[in-house]
Parts: structure tokens; sequence; C-alpha cells
């Protein structure tokens, strides 16, 4: 259905491209057609703990991605993109996927629109965590952006419409964005991992509507912006446990965010916080109805400064909490992180991370660790990346 979904709208879209008074075909300067991509190849080593279905204890190269995004302007107020993407990390992905395809009519500053599968416009880093060539850090902060989740959280089937409202000279300018559509998770998504540890499979993946919309002030302070997000969303599917089938179901629930962040010459300074409660039911028939309630606070704080023309450090701290978890090193996550970047030139560019990580509520599998979760982990991360 998602499919087909999005064959239409594109479709629909470029007829509307081609097709007119004159039902004249535009030449591809006239489209103003451009492509812009990245490809990275990345290194990890952990102490410990396996991450992210890796062999990564022994030291692991299997993490490779590349992105290429597309679009066309056949008419000044429209434009019209698309963004596959090829993902592998340890057992995830190995395959390529959607990231967005979508149809973008902008009617003048105050508001626009856009349709199809649209990136879904929360927090600070959502709508930009698929441009890996922007960013100094290797990993976003993991405990809202944890890259196991990427998939599940960076886009959604619907709409939205957005716009700069300005507030004069004395208050700066208000961004809106306002959303919603389906949520549409396949089988193998990653952020599933944990319900696959207790045996159950959902084989058609997990769907459900999602609404949701953000405001951000551009204050009078030159580079300083805060915001708020929230997103609301209730996703359902079917389940199987062994010969027993049955359904898992995800209270409907609201998130909000709330986020920050000065830009100014050579620093950045920034932070987001945000608290997602819900409880997840998987019950079978003629058997067992299993209850997973979650109750997780999570915020990070980060600061990056411009040490050369190429050079770039920074540092972060992210931290997660399921209060709903019993006590113990699965319950939290504690991650300090130190992150190098060197802009070779203007395609190549190289980074380095070391992250200092105490607890393990996200990121680790036991399937991949039998003997059991330890409560540290040590993470070397190296990458290099080429954009166009």
């Amino acid at each position: 259905m998602r499919r087909s979904c999005i064959a239409a709208t594109i479709y629909i879209l470029m007829h509307l491209c081609w097709s007119g008074p004159t039902a004249t075909a535009q030449s591809m300067e006239d489209l103003n057609l451009q492509m812009h991509g990245y490809a990275t190849q990345g290194f990890i080593y952990t102490t410990n703990n396996n991450w992210n279905t890796a062999d990564t204890t022994d030291g692991s190269p299997a993490w490779t991605e590349a992105v290429i995004n597309v679009t066309v302007q056949p008419r000044p107020k429209l434009r019209i993109g698309v963004q596959p993407r090829f993902f592998l990390l340890g057992n995830y992905g190995n395959q390529i996927t959607l990231d967005w395809a979508q149809g973008d009519y902008k009617v003048n500053e105050r508001f626009g629109f856009r349709m199809g599968k649209v990136k879904t416009p929360i927090g600070l880093l959502n709508e930009t965590q698929d441009i890996d060539s922007v960013h100094l850090w290797v990993l976003l902060p993991q405990s809202l952006y944890a890259i196991a989740n990427r998939n599940s959280i960076l886009s959604h089937y619907g709409g939205v419409v957005y716009g700069t409202i300005p507030l004069g000279d004395s208050f700066g300018e208000l961004e809106y964005r306002a959303y919603g559509g389906q949520r549409v998770l396949s089988s193998d998504d990653a952020v599933f991992q944990t319900v696959r540890d207790k045996g159950i499979s959902l084989p058609n993946g997990a769907t459900g509507p999602m609404y949701g919309g953000t405001l951000r002030w551009q204050t009078p302070l030159r580079g300083l912006m805060a915001g708020a997000s929230e997103d609301s969303e209730h996703t359902s599917g079917a389940a199987v446990l062994g010969a027993l089938n049955g359904s898992l179901q995800a209270t409907h629930f609201y998130q909000p965010y709330l986020y920050g962040i000065y830009e100014r010459n050579k620093l950045m300074v920034g932070g987001e916080y945000t608290r997602q409660a819900l409880q997840k039911t998987t019950s079978f028939v003629g058997g067992p109805t299993i209850f997973i309630p979650k109750d997780q606070r999570a915020w990070y704080l980060m600061a990056s400064y411009k040490l050369s023309e190429r050079l770039t450090g920074g540092m972060n701290f992210s931290y997660s909490l399921d209060r709903q978890l019993p006590v113990s090193n699965a319950r939290y996550q504690k991650d300090w992180t130190l992150s190098a970047r060197y802009d070779v030139d203007s395609y190549l560019y190289l980074k380095a991370e070391q992250h200092f990580v105490d607890g393990s509520e996200f990121g680790y599998s036991t399937s991949d660790n039998p003997g059991g979760l330890k409560p540290n982990t040590r993470m070397t991360l190296l990458k290099i990346g080429v954009s166009f």
C-alpha cells in the first residue's frame, strides 16, 4: 500500500510538471535538476559489549551508507525530490530504502506544503539526521537520535505545512511546521530489536496514524534559536510468537521536545530534552499477554568549535533513563563523546569519535551478547566520507 501511495503521488506530481496549457515537455535545464549525496565507510571498535548486531568487540567495518537525492523545479514554486539510501550496520539494512519522496509547493514565505513521504519535523536534528556530510558527529546524540531508529523516525507518509512569520526587528521570526499522516515500519526495522530478542516477530511490520507540530523562534540575538515540538502516534501490527498469532499495540502517546542552539562565528552550543511515555501490549490467541511499559526521559548537551579552516572539534553528553525498567544497567545510558572532523577538501572528509558509555538501555542486543550485557562500554568510531 505504501509503495502504491508513493507511486501515485509521484505520478500526479510529474504529471503537473510536464502538463499545462502548452503541454510542452521541459528541458532538463528548465527543470533545474540537482543531484547531491554522500557515501561513507565506518569502522567500529567496542569493549565489553557488541553494538547494534555487529561484532564490534573484535573491530568491525560493517558500517556502510550511501545516499543520493535528486530534485527538480518544474515551476517557480514547485519542487519535487526523492532520496534513496543504502545502509548496512551489522545485521541491519544491507538494502536500498526510500528516505523521502515528496512534492513541495511554497506559496510564499508564510505558507507552503509538502506531500508524499516527507521528513517528520520534530526535534532539533531529525530533519538533518540523514545528511551525514553536514555534521561534525559520527553519531548524533544517541539518547534522542539512536542510529538504529533512524528509519523509524526520519519520515512518514502524509504531509507537512510550514512557513515563517516575521515578528519585527525587536522579536525575530517564528517558524512553524504542522504534519500528519501514517507511520509505516517494516518488519525488519531495527526499532523492533528488543521485541525480536523476546522471540516475537512482526511479519507485516507496524503502522498507525501520527500528527504533531513544531515552533522555532529565531530570536533577535543573532545565532540563537529556541524551539519546541510535539509528536503523537499510535502504532500496531500483527505479531507471531512460535506457533501463536497475536497483535502488538502501542498506546496513543504524546512526545514533547524542547531544544535550543546558539551558533556564532566558530562556536556552536546546543541541547535538547524529550520524554516518551507509552505501553506496548503484545497479546496472543491462547497464549500470554506481554506488557512492555516505557517512561523514557532523555536529553543531551553538545558543543563544537572550528579549530581551523579544515579541523573541527567537539564534545557532547547524552543521557537517557527509562523509569519503568527494573533497576539495572539496562535502565539507563550515559554517553560522554569526544569528536573531531577534518575536511580534506570540499568533497572528502574524515571523522573520529570516542564514546565513554555507562549503561546499556539501547543499542545493544542480547542476541549478539549471549554472555549478558556489561555495565559499561568504550567505543571508538572512525569514518571516511565523500559528498557531492
